[in-house]
């Protein structure tokens, strides 16, 4: 049930279904910042977020429920599902049953599968589906990318990527009840930002190896996790996912030939949102210079300005690809590779089935 391309002059009426950590900070403030967009609606349950969104975006609709946008297709161009992970699949088969576009956040599915079934019924409807990798605009990936496609490391040999913090008493809430069977755990989680950037960067795997645990009391899926990739062009990445990091070790560390890039710090983007920074304030995405790493070798480094993060740019390229025809901004194929692998490292780990 494909749609005819979204008329030119008016922005793209959205539904954002979910208000949590994702549709709070990621989702909605690009889309009600871009002119480009209209955040005409968002679905939480939740009566706390309910009054914050009322408050944040007064022409929002708040609505209880998923079925409430459904029920009314013709009022959206666009739906973004930012929910538990096991409900991305049922969510987002039921917008392109009618015909609306779809973003779906990270991971797509709970399973390599599902995913292919997702993107079969897509593609069947031509119905536009893309997934909410953000993380390819982070600052500090942008400037590993420059620096790498200008060769200041020579020919690189390894990757250190690293998402990790100290949060040794979870809270109670969805991430630490779902298993592995519906997505849970720090490899679910973080495991498609940072396995996504290394392919990225340095092309398909050969070969991995894993080390997953669940450490924390309470947690049904990892919470502690390393992921060793050989890429196919020969470089090896190293990646730690971790909530159980009472230290952390650098965001990037890349080695070469030439030299090496020590990166500290996450990218802004999401700390700022958290402050109340707008996507449109010129502060954002803009790293202060304390914090940018680091290239060279010991004793003779010098330090490099961090690109501007700018995770707006995935919804720049999206309302281009709906208004155009053209190919959405992040392919589902790239994540159906990665859950793929991320599949693959749980059943063959031993956390599969918990």
């Amino acid at each position: 049930m494909a749609r005819n391309l979204p008329a030119a002059d008016r922005p793209l009426r959205t539904a954002v279904l979910g208000y949590g950590v994702g549709g709070r900070l990621f989702h909605s403030p690009h889309l009600a910042a871009s002119p480009g967009y209209s955040l005409d609606a968002v679905v939480t349950r939740d009566p706390g977020r309910a009054a914050e969104v009322t408050a944040r975006y007064p022409g929002t609709r708040v609505l209880a429920g998923a079925e409430e946008v459904l029920a009314e297709p013709e009022r959206y161009d666009l739906v973004v599902v930012t929910t538990p992970n096991e409900t991305h699949v049922p969510l987002a088969l039921a917008a392109i049953g009618q015909g609306i576009p779809v973003v779906v956040d990270k991971p797509l599915a709970a399973t390599a599968a599902a995913a292919r079934e997702l993107l079969a019924a897509a593609e069947a409807a031509g119905v536009p589906l893309t997934v909410y990798q953000n993380r390819r605009w982070d600052g500090d990936f942008l400037t590993l990318r420059r620096l790498l496609d200008e060769g200041a490391l020579g020919t690189v040999h390894q990757l250190e990527s690293r998402f990790s913090w100290w949060d040794p008493t979870p809270a109670a809430g969805w991430k630490t009840t779902t298993t592995v069977a519906d997505g849970g755990g720090a490899l679910f989680d973080l495991g498609p930002h940072l396995v996504d950037q290394a392919v990225q960067l340095f092309g398909p795997v050969a070969s991995w190896h894993a080390e997953l645990d669940a450490r924390r009391p309470g947690v049904v899926a990892d919470d502690d996790s390393f992921l060793a990739l050989t890429h196919v062009s020969g470089v090896r990445s190293r990646l730690w996912m971790s909530c159980v990091t009472a230290q952390a070790g650098p965001r990037f560390r890349v080695l070469g030939s030439q030299g090496a890039f020590t990166k500290h710090h996450l990218d802004p983007q999401e700390e700022q949102a958290i402050a109340g920074v707008r996507p449109d304030d010129p502060r954002f995405g803009v790293e202060d210079e304390t914090r940018w790493g680091t290239l060279g070798v010991d004793g003779a480094t010098t330090r490099v300005p961090t690109e501007r993060g700018a995770h707006g740019t995935f919804y720049a390229l999206l309302e281009t690809a709906l208004r155009t025809g053209g190919p959405v901004p992040v392919d589902p194929r790239d994540s159906i590779a990665v859950l793929e692998l991320i599949e693959d490292v749980h059943a063959r780990t031993g956390l599969a089935g918990r």
